[in-house]
């Protein structure tokens, strides 16, 4: 199928679970509570309508008709029937490959930056960048970008979730960064901050492509939190403030260190310790990266 832009779209979820949503959630919930969960209802379903994806198929997909504040079938000619969906299903296990893209991305090498916050992802992707050719894509970067844009109809839902230090539903992430990739039409890319969780780092490799490691920065929590406070003066972001950092804090070693452990066992992760400067810990990312590539940078 094929979006307005002219591309390709993939589905996310089927006909029969949209028409659920769209009645269980049409309305927010009342006294402030569940406000996220809503909000991620409504955003997801919003993804149909911008970066060429699909939430069901236009072809299986029925029209849908406002009925004492259910949301029911209209009579037409009967269609293909959508797949059903329990009331336990995951929306993130429906999340499924789009071949044409896999098959553009098939020899790409990507790389997971992943550390704590403040451990300085962002610097030694940079030098890796002008060294070895990297395009470097923050998934908080692309994340921000994507609330702040203009039309976005789940923008407030990342608003949401990055003020309150929670992770945003990794169908919103996987597909920001696939976008990214294919519209940069490289081969080489540090993807930072992510994946998050671990079913993150498992749907993207199925969905998308399998990474080469893992670069994971190691940092005492002392030392980046006082990276932070200091970057929090003038960055003006939302999370930068001492509630929300000791928050993410708790969530990278509660969800995001079991992704590192796991690639760990399968021989995937290079560590690299960052308490020092930035440019006596380049070195040792150089060094890992020389012996990688079968360069001399």
């Amino acid at each position: 199928m094929t979006s307005a832009s002219g591309m390709t779209g993939r589905r996310l979820f089927s006909a029969s679970t949209i028409q659920r949503a769209a009645g269980n959630a049409s309305q927010p919930p009342k006294g402030g509570k569940g406000g996220s969960n809503w909000l991620t209802i409504t955003a997801l379903t919003a993804l149909a309508a911008t970066s060429g994806y699909y939430l069901f198929s236009p072809v299986d997909a029925k029209p849908i008709t406002k009925k004492a504040n259910a949301a029911v079938p209209a009579a037409k000619t009967p269609a293909p029937a959508a797949p059903a969906a329990s009331a336990q299903t995951n929306i993130g296990a429906v999340l499924i490959a789009d071949p044409v893209k896999k098959a553009k991305l098939q020899d790409t090498t990507v790389i997971f930056v992943l550390g704590g916050p403040g451990a300085g992802k962002g610097t030694q992707c940079a030098n890796l960048v002008r060294d070895f050719g990297f395009i470097h894509l923050s998934a908080g970067d692309l994340l921000r970008a994507e609330q702040e844009r203009p039309g976005s109809q789940f923008g407030e839902l990342i608003k949401t979730y990055i003020k309150e230090g929670k992770i945003v539903p990794m169908e919103v992430t996987i597909a920001l960064l696939e976008n990214a990739m294919l519209a940069s039409g490289q081969k080489r890319f540090l993807i930072d901050g992510f994946p998050r969780k671990m079913d993150q780092a498992l749907k993207f490799e199925e969905v998308v492509v399998p990474s080469k490691c893992t670069l994971y920065f190691e940092c005492p929590e002392e030392v980046m939190l006082g990276r932070l406070m200091k970057r929090g003066e003038t960055s003006g972001r939302a999370d930068d403030n001492i509630e929300s950092i000791r928050k993410r804090f708790r969530v990278f070693t509660k969800t995001s260190f079991p992704v590192i452990e796991h690639f760990g066992k399968e021989g995937r992760v290079h560590t690299v310790s960052c308490e020092d400067a930035p440019d006596v810990v380049y070195a040792r990312v150089k060094k890992i990266f020389n012996d990688l590539f079968h360069e001399n940078k």
